[in-house]
């Protein structure tokens, strides 16, 4: 990872792999057995599908948005969906609740007040690869602090601009 005095930090797709990586280690050592796994769409789908895998858990996935103008990096209003989708049965006993990053603390205290209002959910823990200064909302488990909230470059925004035409100009190369 590369970082830019504080105020940009890239993630190559390795480095992106790894903290995933060390994240679902970390959990794993905390010795918390969870029943369920709750994805908050987009930024947490690659990493909870990896834990997922990892703990053969069921995945279960909410979408959420307040990243929409420029590029996704202007952030706007929180949206939540109203369901959740999985494979069967409801989200219930002990989940775990994954995502990319605690940036302001908006969207996982919302999620998280959200989720513990439901009487079929007995314990609830949250899991970001990072949690940013100025966040209001702390997880359980996270693998980097970063005091400095530097805007995260990740890997896979290159596709927020690419378009269905650009991608055949974009391998002919």
């Amino acid at each position: 990872m590369l970082t830019d005095d504080g105020k940009h930090l890239y993630v190559s797709w390795d480095d992106y792999h790894q903290m995933i990586e060390r994240l679902a280690r970390q959990v794993h050592e905390s010795g918390w057995a969870f029943d369920q796994i709750l994805c908050l769409a987009r930024g947490g789908l690659r990493p909870g599908d990896v834990i997922s895998r990892v703990f053969d858990k069921p995945l279960a996935i909410m979408a959420t948005s307040s990243y929409r103008a420029e590029a996704g990096t202007i952030q706007g209003r929180l949206d939540m969906a109203t369901y959740i989708t999985m494979p069967k049965g409801e989200l219930a006993g002990r989940v775990l609740l994954v995502d990319d990053l605690a940036d302001s603390g908006v969207t996982l205290q919302a999620v998280v007040d959200r989720l513990r209002s439901m009487p079929a959910i007995h314990e609830l823990r949250s899991a970001v690869l990072w949690v940013k200064g100025i966040s209001t909302y702390e997880p359980d488990y996270f693998v980097e602090k970063l005091p400095t909230n530097p805007w995260i470059h990740q890997p896979f925004e290159d596709y927020d601009r690419l378009r269905p035409a650009d991608l055949a100009a974009r391998r002919s190369v």
